[in-house]
């Protein structure tokens, strides 16, 4: 039997990917026991955006790092469900506004605690004082590669 530990010699892409894999598919597993399994990912993106005053469909494309068409289309499908709405725009003419309905406010606070949830099981598994190194070292490393304009994390459908 070898001590030899196969993920000290992974690519660091590969260590990242896997890592948000395990701690995504832990949160959307949750999530959905919560009573929100028709949610995915990309639908908690969505959310993040339109929090507060809302988004046209423009701004949620380019926030999102999707086309116009894939953006209308997922608000379209969260329209159907209830978790969000079209409303004019308070500057006039022919923009929609979407925002958030109380569904997808709740929804949103749901998704909150068992992020926090996950993250104080993180801290307690790898020490406290490792996990905010790791979200310092992370967030050093998108600075590094984007500067002050962090890239959108791309829906994962």
């Amino acid at each position: 039997m070898s001590d030899h530990d196969p993920l000290a010699d992974a690519e660091l892409t590969f260590l990242l990917g896997m890592g948000f894999q395990l701690v995504l598919g832990e949160f959307v597993t949750r999530v959905a026991a919560a009573g929100y399994a028709d949610l995915r990912p990309v639908h908690g993106m969505v959310f993040q955006v339109l929090k507060g005053c809302g988004a046209t469909g423009s701004e949620l494309a380019e926030r999102l790092g999707v086309t116009k068409q894939a953006a209308g289309q997922i608000v379209d499908d969260l329209e159907r469900r209830g978790y969000v709405r079209r409303e004019p725009h308070p500057d006039g003419g022919r923009r929609r506004l979407v925002v958030l309905t109380d569904a997808a406010v709740r929804h949103l606070a749901v998704a909150g605690e068992v992020l926090h949830e996950l993250e104080d099981e993180l801290a307690d598994r790898l020490g406290a004082a490792d996990l905010a190194h790791l979200r310092e070292t992370l967030a050093r490393l998108i600075r590094d590669r984007a500067g002050d304009h962090p890239p959108p994390l791309r829906p994962v459908w």
